[in-house]
Order: C-alpha cells, then structure tokens, then sequence
C-alpha cells in the first residue's frame, strides 16, 4: 500500500498502470523545467508517501529507477534510495547525459518508485566472521 500526501495543488499522486504485475508505481513532475545538456537537476513531485506491506503492515523503502522513456531521451536517475521513515517531498535527482537540454513538462512521468521490504538490522563489531566456500575471493574469481 503506497499512502500519499499532496503537498501542492498541482501534484499528482504517483500511478501503478496494473496493480500486481507493474513492478513501480510512475511518479510526475510537479513543474515544468529544462534539463541543460550534462546538469544534474532536482526534480520536485510535490508528494511525500508512506509505503507498507499490503498484508503486514510492514514498513517498505522505496528504490528511484529511470522510466525507460526518459532513458531513451538521455535522462538518467541518478539516486535513488527513500528511506521507510522519510516523510519529506520526493525529489528525483535527475542528470541528462546528452550534449542538448531536454525539457521537462509539468505533469511528466519522469521516474518510478519500486517498494522494497527495509531488511537492515543493528550492526555488530566481531574479531571474526563465519568461514564461507568463497571466503576473501573477489573480482572475477568465479571466471569470466
């Protein structure tokens, strides 16, 4: 369940074309704006939401990922991460990454949240971690 306060007049609470099978809900531009050609912008959504598990209740984060339209027009979403506890304005940090400025109209979709169950816990200090099959062994240790 995704709640959603409208901080503005104009805003638009995000949508989820079809419930259950899209994976983000598309968030919107609450202004026009241009996106000069390399800048990276703040974009306002006028909202601020509040996502839980449908059936628990449990907290949810929210992931920020590119639309693949505005990819296609050069625009990348470069954070991403909403905090289950934030409560603020939503604002996607977008960079265009094309040498022309692209415009941004009012009312756009321009990103989308995924939900993410919040999975981090306390963190503790040790001496020594659990032996694994796969130990100290990093990059391109399993082949290429």
């Amino acid at each position: 369940m995704l709640r959603v306060k409208l901080l503005a007049p104009s805003a638009r609470a995000p949508e989820v074309a079809h419930p259950g099978e899209d994976l983000g809900y598309d968030v919107f531009a609450l202004e026009a704006l241009s996106l000069a050609a390399h800048a990276t912008v703040k974009v306002r959504t006028g909202i601020a939401v509040e996502a839980r598990h449908s059936e628990t209740g449990a907290p949810l984060g929210l992931l920020v990922r590119d639309r693949s339209s505005m990819a296609a027009r050069g625009i990348a979403t470069t954070a991403g991460v909403i905090d289950a506890g934030y409560r603020g304005e939503i604002l996607i940090l977008m960079t265009n990454l094309g040498d022309a400025a692209v415009e941004l109209k009012a009312g756009e979709k321009i990103a989308q949240m995924i939900p993410v169950p919040v999975l981090t816990g306390r963190v503790e200090v040790v001496d020594e971690l659990e032996s694994s099959a796969r130990a100290a062994k990093g990059f391109g240790s399993s082949g290429r």
